[in-house]
């Protein structure tokens, strides 16, 4: 009888650890498909919207390490800390410096824009949240137009920003896509954002004040994409010579 009990419970204990190791071997199944997933759509990026665009030329030399014409790379990383339901909101990411994050790079959702980096440690980076009243602008445009504004959050949803500076001749409808428009050395082009949700013209300035609502939600985002710009310093070389050359003029 002792035996027959003791068989009973060693199997029953071989049941329970054949469990845990099948509930464990899925589990790294799963997280090698996740991480596997996260690479794919990191070089599904760059390849959509890292490359310099147009059908010009770009002249290169030998020995240009960006080459190819890329212009941005992304570093994949997760949120270990957000807040949305602040004035200005912020959220911490598990890469840092070491990993060749710095400061007033883009940060991007799988779905959307997210944020942009406003300081970091070796190893962690803390980003100014989209969600953030005057502290942030986004250059965004209308997909099917191309016309282009200025994107801000007013603090009163965390799932609505407003596009500004679109001349009311501009032909609107509800559903309409909202994405990056280039114009800044933050996100490339093209990056979706969000949809439009309504319009009206703003009296004050006679142009459209449009809601936009955001394609990713800000409060349920763990994965995110720090947008490199390989060619930031040198926008900004020629940038610092028109200034240069107004000082002299002043």
């Amino acid at each position: 009888m002792q035996q027959s009990w003791i068989a009973g419970q060693t199997a029953a204990f071989n049941s329970t650890v054949s469990g845990y190791i099948d509930e464990g071997t899925s589990y790294l199944k799963l997280k090698q498909t996740n991480e596997q997933l996260v690479a794919q759509n990191k070089q599904l990026m760059e390849q959509l919207y890292g490359k310099q665009q147009g059908n010009y030329p770009v002249f290169r030399k030998v020995h240009d390490t960006v080459g190819g014409g890329q212009i941005y790379t992304f570093v994949d990383g997760d949120i270990v800390y957000n807040s949305i339901n602040r004035k200005d909101n912020y959220f911490t990411i598990n890469r840092g410096r070491l990993q060749g994050v710095g400061p007033k790079m883009g940060v991007i959702a799988p779905k959307g824009i997210a944020g942009i980096v406003v300081n970091t440690t070796d190893n962690y980076a803390l980003v100014q949240s989209v969600l953030s009243t005057n502290k942030i602008k986004i250059n965004a445009a209308l997909k099917k137009s191309g016309y282009f504004g200025t994107l801000s959050w007013r603090g009163e949803n965390s799932r609505l920003m407003h596009l500004s500076d679109i001349p009311k001749y501009v032909p609107l409808k509800v559903g309409d896509t909202v994405v990056t428009d280039g114009k800044s050395a933050i996100f490339p082009q093209g990056i979706m954002i969000g949809r439009v949700a309504g319009y009206e013209v703003d009296t004050k300035t006679g142009f459209w004040d449009i809601s936009v609502e955001l394609s990713e939600t800000m409060g349920n985002i763990s994965k995110i994409y720090v947008v490199k710009n390989l060619k930031k310093a040198e926008v900004r070389k020629i940038e610092d010579t028109l200034k240069a050359a107004m000082e002299r003029d002043d």
